[in-house]
């Protein structure tokens, strides 16, 4: 437990932290936040004549300023909960389970009012950016690999864009064989539009019946692989030609 004399250090601490905090919000006018608009923190009239990438660079600064604005105002709401804290004589003592907050914790973050064990920084939520709201599909709302879903999620959307060159390389890769540049992105072997190989170059009727295929790449891979495997392939011996179509009796 602390000493009197330690807990009146930690408040001259405080008050001078807090002091200081204050002269620095009200020196820049609390970020310049107490300015109408961000046109006038830029000194502009309005946006209709600046390039796109000037009206971003100002929103980005803009929502910055925002940021640290309200980080000092919860600081300056932790001083003084700190300070109350002194006042009542409980300073250094956790507000969840009662023990003692050791010395060395409360000398990097006097304004501390909880042990390591219960710190209200250390539990996750699952809050999401406001933005979500708007730009859906989100990652976390449509997709569940543990469900192992096989709907069009955003792991799809990302891998639709991917195919047009990212800035990996193949040595970036691990566990997945790739020896071009096109296939540089995950899972670039996973199939497209079919599950089964042979389901992409394969067809049927409403019935199931009067199988047809369709020669292609993927057909001549699949025979390959059949042949080194030692299996018949599905074909038999029916000879083809590259755009013909045969139907297998």
């Amino acid at each position: 437990m602390l000493s009197s004399e330690d807990q009146h250090t930690f408040q001259k601490r405080l008050m001078k932290q807090r002091e200081e905090l204050e002269t620095h919000l009200e020196h820049n006018d609390h970020y310049d936040l107490e300015s109408e608009s961000d046109h006038e923190s830029v000194s502009e009239l309005s946006n209709y004549d600046n390039h796109p990438g000037d009206t971003a660079t100002f929103l980005y600064e803009r929502e910055k300023d925002i940021a640290l604005n309200e980080h000092a105002e919860q600081e300056l709401k932790d001083i003084d909960h700190a300070l109350e804290r002194i006042e009542e004589g409980r300073y250094g003592q956790c507000e969840a389970c009662g023990k003692d907050i050791p010395q060395a914790r409360l000398d990097a973050l006097p304004t501390t009012t909880f042990c390591i064990e219960h710190s209200p920084s250390q539990q996750e939520h699952e809050e999401r950016p406001v933005e979500e709201e708007i730009l859906q599909p989100g990652f976390r709302r449509h997709s569940d690999e543990a469900a192992v879903t096989n709907f069009y999620d955003s792991e799809d959307s990302w891998q639709d864009v991917a195919r047009y060159g990212t800035s990996d390389t193949p040595s970036d890769f691990s566990g997945q064989d790739i020896s071009d540049y096109d296939d540089t992105f995950i899972n670039s072997d996973e199939p497209i539009s079919y599950v089964e190989d042979y389901e992409n170059f394969t067809g049927n009727d409403l019935y199931g019946k009067n199988i047809k295929v369709y020669p292609n790449e993927a057909h001549e891979e699949y025979e390959e692989d059949l042949d080194e495997d030692g299996m018949m392939s599905i074909l038999g011996d029916i000879p083809y030609h590259e755009g013909d179509t045969y139907t297998e009796e």
